[in-house]
This record gives C-alpha cells, sequence and structure tokens, in this order.
C-alpha cells in the first residue's frame, strides 16, 4: 500500500483509508467477526488511517472500532470528530473537551490521533459555524486538548460555505482538513466549466497543499451513488443525502450511469475504480477514505488503489463529460 505525509503532521498515512462510518455501516450495523475480519484485513493490506465520529451510529462505530482496536492492538492511526449542537455555541471549549471525552470513552483509548471539527461551515446554515467561530473559538480549544495530550493533530471537515472554507484553511493554522471529491464533483481539484451542476469548492486542495495542511478526501463515491445502482446493502444507511452534487441520491446514480462510457472504452473495469483512481491522481491527496459494507468491498478498493490514478485518456473523457454536464445541467 502506497504510503503518502499528511501535510505538516508528517504522517504517512495509507493511500486508502478506513471509513467507519454509517453509510457504509459494517461498523455500525455489521456483525461483531465480521468488524473485526474487515479490521485485520485493513491492517494486512497496509492501510494505517482509520476514520469515526459520534454521530456514526448515535456512538456505535466508536465503540465497535475500539472493541476491536483493544483486541488487535495495532499500529495505526485513529481519527474522531466532534460536532457541536446550537445550543453549545455558547460554551463551545467545555462541549469540544466533553464530546472528545465521551470519544475515547467508547473507543477505549487515552488520545487519538486526529480530532476534527464537523459542523458546517456556513454562517447561513442552521446547524453551522461562521469561520469567526471555528478560528478564535473552535481551533484554540482543540489546540488545548492537543497540549493536554488528548490528540495529536486538529483538522475541519471542508463543508459549507465555499469563501468560509477558505477563510478558515488560509488561515494556516489546521493540520488537514476532509475534502469532499468525486467524480460528480471534482472541483476540490481544481477549476470546473462555467456553470457545473454542483457547488464550486474552489481548488480546496491546492489551497490545503498552500497552507501546509493534508487533504484526506471523503465522499469519493457519493455515498455509494457511483456504484450505478440505487438499492442499499443490508448493513448500509438506508438513504443517504447528497453532499455537493445532486438534488437527491437516486439524481446522483443517474449521473453516475452516464460515467459508465470510461469502462465501455476499456479505461477502468467500473465506475467505482474510476472513482478511487480519480481521487488518488491529486498530488495534494495524502489518503482517501472508503466506507465498507462487507469484506469485499474492502478487498476491492484496495485492488483499485493497487492500480495507480487515471490514466490520461480516461482524464481527458471525463473532462468532455463534465463540460458536457455545464452545458446541459439536466443530463
Amino acid at each position: 500500500m502506497e504510503l503518502r505525509t499528511l501535510g505538516r503532521t508528517g504522517l504517512r498515512v495509507s493511500a486508502l483509508g478506513f471509513g467507519a462510518g454509517a453509510v457504509g455501516g459494517l461498523m455500525t450495523r455489521g456483525a461483531a467477526a465480521d468488524q473485526e475480519r474487515a479490521v485485520a484485513r485493513a491492517l494486512e493490506l497496509g492501510i494505517n488511517y482509520f476514520d469515526t465520529a459520534p454521530i456514526y451510529g448515535d456512538g456505535e462505530s466508536e465503540k465497535n472500532l475500539g472493541r476491536v482496536w483493544k483486541t488487535l492492538r495495532p499500529a495505526a492511526a485513529v481519527g474522531t470528530k466532534v460536532r457541536l449542537a446550537p445550543e453549545e455555541r455558547s460554551r463551545i471549549g467545555a462541549a469540544i473537551t466533553a464530546s472528545l471525552e465521551a470519544s475515547l470513552k467508547r473507543l477505549q483509548m487515552d488520545r487519538v490521533d486526529l480530532l476534527q471539527l464537523h459542523n458546517l461551515i456556513d454562517p447561513k446554515h442552521p446547524r453551522g459555524l461562521d469561520a469567526k467561530q471555528v478560528l478564535e473559538e473552535v481551533v484554540p480549544a482543540l489546540d488545548k486538548l492537543r497540549q493536554a495530550g488528548k490528540t495529536r493533530f486538529v483538522r475541519i471537515t471542508a463543508l459549507g460555505e465555499s469563501a468560509s472554507l477558505a477563510r478558515v484553511i488560509d488561515a494556516g493554522v489546521l493540520d488537514s482538513a476532509q475534502v469532499c471529491l468525486n467524480l460528480l464533483n471534482p472541483s476540490a481539484a481544481g477549476p470546473v466549466p462555467a456553470g457545473f451542476p454542483a457547488q464550486d469548492f474552489g481548488g480546496l486542495l491546492p489551497r490545503l497543499a498552500k497552507a501546509g495542511a493534508g487533504a484526506i478526501v471523503i465522499r469519493v463515491l457519493a455515498g455509494g451513488a457511483l456504484s450505478g445502482v440505487e438499492s442499499r446493502h443490508a448493513v448500509a444507511a438506508p438513504s443517504v443525502e447528497p453532499i455537493a452534487s445532486g438534488a437527491d441520491y437516486e439524481a446522483d446514480v443517474r449521473r453516475g450511469r452516464g460515467l459508465q462510457e470510461l469502462v465501455t472504452a476499456g479505461h477502468v473495469g467500473s465506475v467505482v475504480e474510476a472513482s478511487i483512481r480519480f481521487a488518488l491522481g491529486s498530488p495534494e491527496v495524502s489518503t482517501i477514505l472508503v466506507g465498507y459494507s462487507t469484506l469485499e468491498h474492502l478487498e476491492y478498493a484496495a485492488a483499485c488503489v493497487a492500480k495507480g490514478p487515471l490514466p490520461p485518456a480516461a482524464r481527458e473523457a471525463l473532462g468532455a463529460r463534465w463540460r458536457a454536464w455545464a452545458q446541459a445541467p439536466g443530463r
């Protein structure tokens, strides 16, 4: 497994990470034996970064990962998150500390490697925070926990208003950020055609690199929509809301099916493969997170990563498809 440096942290992380979220569902709703087998196999494959959060299965992901961790005792990194409720905005520091302490208890750990703000950074969103709050209240609270030895590094989920995200990243106070990047919305990697039917993240990846921060890609498969099927696995989240892409999951699936031309042209074996290899092609990306429902999903993702970034011909075909979407957003 290829290792990449996570920004200024100096951590060498596997190009493929282990997403323990509720979308794939293995670590929230899977059988205990399947969870242990998947984590053990991930470690055998060279995966050394595992990502969880309190909201994944209402704490079940952290509990299950902690249980497996205690059994396997691996030499790997774990990241978790904190999401502030609206009523906690008047006591941000205390709320962040309480959230991490609860996470550590579920994980059965004394510290995590990365701690991440999980709120949208958007002053207009009812559950969002503005950039000023993040820089003046959240980051100092995270730094305090770092100084106390409860976390090694701090980061954000780079979702919300693009201008606010840029302001926080440009401040240079973050070690890394999770960035949404996939075939339905490539704007975090670079410019998209005018009229492109998705939020424009304005090149967050090169912005992070300039600030010295690492980039962790999320939603690489658009919550599963890029599999091309609307049905969900039994342990996966029964429904998924799009992030910065189409109006609904079904719309994302339909658009993803249009990318089947990459397969018929012989560039890749599947659109899922194309999605994973596309994200790996950005030099600023440290690791990509994929959520798993089965051990087979993990094995397939690792096999895709082993093939490396997409070939130039596939990138050219994608560019043509993105231009077509911009010219006819309803297609």
